[in-house]
């Protein structure tokens, strides 16, 4: 099938497509991209649940250090006390002993490289969130043009069908009841009524996703006369939020305009909210961790210490989310005409040629409804040529046909207004276009940002494990409440230090 014009897939997009992928079972499976296949989506299980599997190495690995911490110094503190105290002696009354300075000085230099390496990835995350923001957004806004534009397409097929109607059972009925005395007259009132009718028939055939209900020859002229007062609708690109609802165009809730950027938006909005939390979550977790080192606050790091837990288990299981989607949107964005064309379903009549003139719109490609449109042409040109003789030769003769007359025309100039925007709007350009800008959306901008969402849940899981790895040294070294209470207590029992004295005694003995 033809590629799209305009889009080719990044270097990214293929790497991650050509990924191998497995089964529950372990087994090889393909890379297309069928969401609604369980074998499809346990390969998805499979790259998700490797980061369980990284989840469960580092939670053995702040494991072994709790043990390292616990059982391994407990008995070198005994044997340690009594040069504890000699180095307590000589380093003075508001010093830690030479291992519990260095036990300090290392635990906190461990630590403050993993806050380090934690903000580097929040400050990745932030990137990257912004990045997929900016994707969903133009995917979004693209495909809110394309859903107006396939509901305006509607909306005037709905419009012309109606006011066809409208003449055909209103004035033109009425110009045949009174050019029944003059045949050449009626033939061409009849004339306008039969290619009224074909026209009618053509263009409901040409509607885009909506039902072939289309409004039968029988409506009553007060609905067909609301349809015809309505404004004929300009396929203007509208805004994100969603605009007024179409008058008296009974659309199905598919191609209603902004449907699905609405959707995808709402989306959009929790997903992008929820990292946001998450951020900001690691960053106020390692704002406090490093508080609580320089405060050397025992219950702070207590707080610290659940919350780096908590961190650690959301950073892993983001990492899984965003491992499977980055690769379910390679497998997409690797080649998304099959994908649409295999799961895009049309009315019966409207064959998979139509969706492939516009997602491919190749300048040798014949539009499918060139020749319905100029048979419509054609008929609305005799129509015109028909009224217009009619104009010339039945008034003079019959002045009561002036009335329905003119209403037949101006519902012929109507009619000819839609069926020109209407071919404007169903030349491939416009619907190509916003095909190709959803799929840069999705494909570069948003896809860019997950990776580099998946960078910062990989790199912030690495800091919250090395973070709880050194927290229990750092408890260890931090002074106990007796310590606080002694050392509080020396020194309000010697309120000058060993240094005062001695620089006194030298000042009272020069000679020495």
């Amino acid at each position: 099938m033809a590629t799209v014009p305009g889009y080719s897939p990044s270097l990214w997009v293929r790497l991650c497509h050509a990924l191998p992928r497995l089964d529950l079972t372990l087994q090889s499976r393909d890379n297309v991209f069928t969401p609604d296949s369980w074998e499809y989506q346990q390969t998805l299980l499979v790259l998700s649940s490797l980061s369980a599997i990284a989840l469960v190495l580092s939670l053995l690995v702040v494991l072994s250090f709790l043990i390292h911490y616990c059982c391994c110094h407990r008995g070198d503190s005994s044997s340690g006390s009594e040069e504890e105290e000699e180095e307590d002696d000589t380093s003075g009354a508001h010093g830690y002993s030479g291992k519990k300075g260095r036990g300090i000085c290392c635990v906190t230099w461990v630590s403050v490289a993993a806050v380090t390496i934690c903000c580097v990835a929040i400050g990745i995350g932030f990137y990257g969130n912004s990045e997929a923001n900016d994707g969903m957004y133009q995917l979004t806004s693209s495909l809110l043009t394309a859903n107006y534009t396939l509901a305006s397409v509607n909306h005037l097929v709905l419009d012309t069908v109606t006011g066809l109607q409208l003449s055909i059972t209103g004035p033109l009925t009425t110009m045949e009841e009174l050019f029944s005395s003059s045949m050449p007259f009626l033939v061409s009132t009849r004339t306008c009524r039969r290619l009224s009718e074909t026209v009618v028939a053509l263009l409901s055939s040409l509607t885009l996703g909506r039902p072939s209900g289309v409004p039968s020859l029988n409506n009553g002229a007060g609905n067909s006369s609301s349809a015809i007062a309505s404004p004929p609708v300009t396929p203007v690109p509208p805004s994100l939020s969603p605009p007024a609802p179409l008058p008296t165009s009974p659309l199905p809730g598919p191609f209603s305009p902004g449907w699905a950027a609405n959707t995808l938006m709402v989306n959009e909005d929790y997903r992008w909210l929820s990292y946001v939390l998450l951020l900001l979550l690691d960053l106020v977790v390692c704002l406090f961790i490093l508080l609580g080192l320089a405060k050397q606050a025992r219950w702070l790091l207590i707080l610290m210490t659940v919350l780096a837990w908590l961190a650690l288990f959301l950073s892993w299981g983001s990492l899984g989310l965003e491992t499977a989607t980055v690769v379910a949107v390679s497998d997409f964005c690797s080649d998304p005409n099959t994908f649409v064309l295999n799961s895009t379903h049309f009315n019966s009549g409207t064959s998979s040629e139509i969706l492939d003139y516009y997602l491919t719109c190749n300048r040798r490609m014949n539009s499918p409804f060139q020749q319905l449109l100029t048979q419509s042409q054609r008929a609305l040109s005799s129509i015109h040529t028909h009224l217009s003789s009619l104009e010339r030769e039945a008034l003079p003769q019959i002045p009561k046909a002036e009335r329905p007359l003119r209403e037949v025309q101006e519902i012929l100039n109507a009619t000819e207004g839609n069926f020109h925007q209407l071919v404007a709007l169903l030349n491939c350009r416009g619907l190509n276009k916003d095909y190709v800008d959803s799929l840069k959306g999705l494909c570069y901008d948003g896809m860019e940002g997950l990776l580099y969402l998946s960078l910062y849940s990989f790199l912030s899981a690495l800091a919250f494990t090395a973070i709880l790895c050194s927290l229990p040294g750092a408890w260890r070294s931090f002074p106990s409440d007796l310590e606080e209470y002694e050392d509080s207590d020396s020194e309000s029992e010697d309120p000058f230090t060993s240094h005062q004295d001695s620089k006194r005694f030298l000042q009272w003995q020069p000679w020495l």
